[in-house]
């Protein structure tokens, strides 16, 4: 059986390269393209692995998460966080979550995400 991914993200052209870096994997994406609609993705299909951009229109991307980790139905859900932003910025969510993963949307490279989904959906 496939894992399921869902990428939350509010930028279609990022939604177009997260498509073709996952082309060819044996992979169920499901998309979601703000906060809000992530939340109903998560309670419809819940997802093996998160991957998650933090500037979203309407729930942001760290309230989202604070969302996934305070339900213990969700809470073991590993996430990736690819934003524009610095790491720095998100370290306290590390005290949360300490396998958190962080990837700099400028260095986003597919070899850098299929191995760290990868390495994610082994634990």
């Amino acid at each position: 059986m496939s894992k399921k991914i869902m990428i939350v993200e509010d930028e279609k052209a990022y939604h177009d390269l997260y498509r073709i870096m996952f082309e060819g994997k044996d992979y169920d994406i499901n998309y979601a393209y703000d906060g809000g609609e992530a939340m109903q993705v998560l309670e419809q299909n819940k997802p093996d692995l998160i991957i998650l951009d933090m500037l979203l229109d309407m729930v942001t991307g760290d309230t989202f998460f604070l969302h996934v980790k305070g339900m213990p139905e969700y809470a073991d859900i590993p996430v990736i966080i690819i934003s524009a932003f610095s790491e720095k910025q998100y370290k306290n969510l590390k005290k949360i979550d300490p396998n958190l993963v962080y990837i700099e949307k400028t260095y986003l490279t597919k070899e850098e995400l299929l191995k760290e989904v990868e390495a994610k959906l082994l634990e």
